[in-house]
């Protein structure tokens, strides 16, 4: 009886042992999924898990008010959707183009700057969560938004139909 005691107790300190120093990702994701255009030539970035986590992240504190899964809620026709995104001028369906987008945001059209309305540095004073964002921080949110609609696909930027 002793024998199966210790037995026990020593799997169970085991397992212990293992779920404590082996915590479980939620989701790995490979690095196809990963990999994302970085610039309008094509040219593309494998980002690394913990971009991808802190995209998420800073997305979901900063940007996700108006863009919860994907969708623009003061502009139900323009989506963070990959066919949004490719339409826009310019082209925002890479790194750079969210980057830059974020930095100073223009109209769908690229013909007038918006940033008095939509969170960015240049209005940083306006919108205080753009403060200390960093162009790391942006690489990584504009990370999240391009890895999106290989996660849920059509869900991303789908809108009232799926959330």
């Amino acid at each position: 009886m002793l024998k199966k005691a210790v037995f026990l107790s020593l799997i169970t300190n085991i397992l212990l042992t293992s779920i404590l120093l082996n915590p479980v990702q939620a989701l790995e994701l490979d690095e196809a999924t990963r990999t994302v255009i970085l610039k309008d030539s094509g040219e593309t970035v494998v980002l690394t898990p913990e971009q991808v986590i802190r995209g998420k992240r800073l997305f979901n504190n900063v940007c996700a008010q108006c863009h919860n899964g994907g969708i623009t809620k003061t502009n139900p026709n323009i989506g963070l959707d990959p066919e949004s995104l490719s339409l826009a001028t310019p082209s925002l369906n890479n790194i750079n183009g969210l980057v830059d987008y974020m930095k100073s945001p223009t109209s769908y059209d690229g013909e007038s700057s918006i940033a008095e309305l939509h969170p960015s540095i240049e209005s940083a004073e306006i919108f205080p969560k753009m403060r200390n964002l960093t162009d790391e921080d942006l690489f990584a949110v504009a990370g999240h938004i391009l890895v999106q609609p290989k996660i849920v696909s059509e869900k991303w930027g789908g809108g009232k139909i799926y959330y």
